[in-house]
């Protein structure tokens, strides 16, 4: 079965040798005694730190960076401008197989309300934002080539995990499909929802959110919960809990200080523990997948940094189903520089146009170096 790596697995696994690779030069005495200048730079050249003569040059301006979009970037008519890319076509009809039902026409003509659905949702986003990739592979393949690292928010990071060869496309799907379902069914025993707020610096978003908990308590509510589900940058984090909190959170946000709120497209309390349930389906799933290690850097939704081997992804990836996702963490690290160094640049591609306007409010100097290809 295809394994989607696009051309990061010859070209990246090739790059090191290509840096470090010296061409052979034909050793001869050198008569110091001479003293010349050119003698006297060799000698210069022989006492230089290894780090010095093997440590390659890289302009970080020639480096990307990859992200890919969450579920409820989704909508009808999505990965339409794609299908003029024949390999993004090709994409489709392989998922098609993979998960037994025509995505493509699904992401074209919906209906939304089952578009909308987590089971179909996050396969057709992960399907799409893959897609995408071809059309950066067609206008500007230097990008892919020169990849350096890839982070993907919440479902996008098993986007980011096949794109960096970690997860064979095939596999992957399916183990997106498994966590899809389990999920929706973990959404339908507890009716959870989730909502992006804006609150000023001096609001106490974790007391607000312990007000909301409390509330439902009272109420009765099965398996109260609420909390940040993701941290997105400053002053604006993704809560999410039982329907009843985030009813409590609109219905108060004045005395609570919350300047704005949004519903997202989802229908449930993702990363939150209202999605246990899921947990054990997914990461039995992952357990049966032969990973590889990553062609570059992915960063973990969970903390914020990038995996560090195999049996670490295998370990923290079904964690991340019931944990917050760190986004604004993640970007921290993936574009922490010294003072004066360039910036990598960046290519959002999936649906949507979400992760780009987050970076500005983290860094707004990476974010100068930043492009959407839609999906």
């Amino acid at each position: 079965m295809f394994s989607l790596r696009l051309n990061l697995t010859n070209n990246l696994r090739r790059l090191p040798l290509q840096r470090l690779k010296c061409s052979k030069v034909e050793e001869k005495p050198v008569d110091l005694a001479q003293g010349s200048t050119d003698q006297t730079k060799v000698l210069q050249n022989m006492l230089a730190t290894d780090e010095e003569v093997a440590r390659p040059k890289i302009d970080p301006k020639e480096t990307s960076i990859v992200l890919f979009p969450g579920q409820g970037t989704q909508y009808v008519g999505m990965a339409s401008r794609l299908m003029r890319f024949p390999e993004a076509r090709r994409i489709f009809e392989m998922a098609n197989e993979v998960l037994g039902y025509d995505l493509l026409k699904l992401c074209l003509e919906g209906p939304k309300d089952k578009l909308n659905r987590t089971e179909h949702a996050q396969p057709a986003v992960m399907v799409s934002s893959l897609a995408a990739l071809e059309q950066l592979k067609e206008e500007r393949p230097k990008a892919i080539d020169s990849c350096v690292a890839t982070a993907g928010f919440s479902l996008g990071e098993l986007t980011a995990l096949v794109f960096a060869g970690v997860i064979p496309f095939d596999k992957g799907l399916k183990l997106v499909q498994v966590r899809a379902n389990a999920m929706q069914m973990a959404c339908d025993k507890a009716a959870g929802a989730m909502a992006m707020v804006l609150y000023a610096p001096d609001t106490e978003i974790g007391a607000a959110c312990a007000k909301a908990l409390q509330w439902c308590i009272d109420k009765g509510v099965e398996k109260p919960y609420c909390g940040v589900g993701n941290y997105m940058y400053p002053h604006c984090k993704i809560i999410a809990g039982n329907v009843e909190a985030i009813e409590f959170l609109e219905k108060n946000s004045k005395s609570l200080k919350i300047r704005r709120m949004k519903r997202l497209a989802v229908n449930g309390a993702f990363h939150t523990p209202l999605m246990e349930p899921a947990v054990e389906p997914f990461a039995k799933a992952l357990s049966k997948i032969q990973l590889e290690e990553p062609l570059i850097r992915v960063y973990s939704n969970i903390d914020g940094k990038p995996y560090k081997s195999v049996a670490q992804i295998q370990k923290m990836l079904p964690k991340q189903i019931v944990r917050p996702v760190k986004w604004e963490q993640t970007m921290h690290q993936m574009y922490e520089r010294q003072q004066g160094v360039d910036f990598p640049r960046t290519f959002e591609c999936g649906p949507g146009k979400g992760l780009i306007p987050v970076l500005e409010k983290v860094n707004a100097k990476a974010a100068n170096t930043a492009y959407h290809i839609e999906a």
